[in-house]
């Protein structure tokens, strides 16, 4: 092989995919063995950003991304925000001190905006868990910018949004508020999740939309199971019921 074959046999060589150092290779990273790696990865990555900033707990806050400013539901997330941000231990008075309580949404627009914008006015962090959606192009703007994560698979931002949770604050939403809240109860029910406190904020509104006394009555839940929400029509009585069903400021899930 002469000196020009040579080069010519080199540049075949660097051009190829296989060459490519594996961290640099989009192509293997994005492909069907990888899968597994970005589930880890998709777990690591906001796990030390959270760690970094020292968020110990979290306040869950579900509800529809359809709700606009002004509504009295996107108010009362917001005021939620603020309130229990401001109670509940997010803010860090010392240097090194774990921040319980954090505000943690979908990252989204509607009451998830409200309740990270509520957080932000109290000067707080809040946690932005997005992911990519056809209608939702950005997150919203209130979620702390090194606390906004971006998600492909659902089960790991489930994962995320429970691992932490001291609490669930359900507002008004659809099929997305749903799966969320469904899924905390079931961890609840099966045992394979702590019994954190869930409110579910406007009673007329959830007892329209689901019948839970039926499902007690056809005896597809326990009544057991009816004491693991309870009802609040405003901000200050959900934070209450919070309290009430065993949130402690300052103090982390086991």
């Amino acid at each position: 092989m002469n000196e020009e074959e040579r080069i010519a046999a080199n540049n075949a060589q660097l051009a190829s995919p296989s060459y490519r150092l594996a961290v640099n290779d989009p192509d293997f990273l994005l492909g069907d063995s990888m899968r597994g790696v970005r589930f880890q990865m998709e777990y690591a990555k906001p796990e030390e950003a959270l760690r970094a900033w020292g968020v110990r707990s979290t306040i869950v806050v579900f509800g529809s991304a359809r709700v606009a400013e002004g509504h009295d539901w996107y108010e009362g997330a917001r005021v939620f925000g603020r309130l229990a941000s401001e109670q509940g231990g997010a803010i860090r008075n010392t240097p090194g001190q774990p921040r319980d309580n954090v505000i943690a949404t979908g990252g989204g627009p509607g009451i998830m905006e409200a309740a990270n914008r509520g957080a932000y006015e109290a000067g707080a962090p809040s946690v932005g868990f997005t992911i990519s959606l056809p209608f939702e192009d950005v997150p919203n703007p209130f979620s702390t910018p090194e606390l906004t994560f971006q998600f492909h698979y659902f089960a790991m931002r489930k994962m995320h949004l429970a691992m932490r949770a001291n609490a669930l604050v359900v507002f008004p939403g659809g099929f997305g508020t749903l799966d969320e809240m469904f899924e905390i109860l079931t961890l609840r029910q099966t045992g394979k999740a702590p019994n954190v406190p869930v409110v579910l904020y406007d009673e007329a509104y959830w007892r329209s939309v689901i019948n839970f006394e039926s499902l007690a009555k056809y005896g597809m839940i326990s009544e057991r199971d009816m004491n693991a929400f309870a009802f609040a029509n405003t901000p200050q009585e959900a934070w209450e019921k919070l309290l009430e069903n065993g949130l402690k400021p300052h103090e982390s899930i086991d």
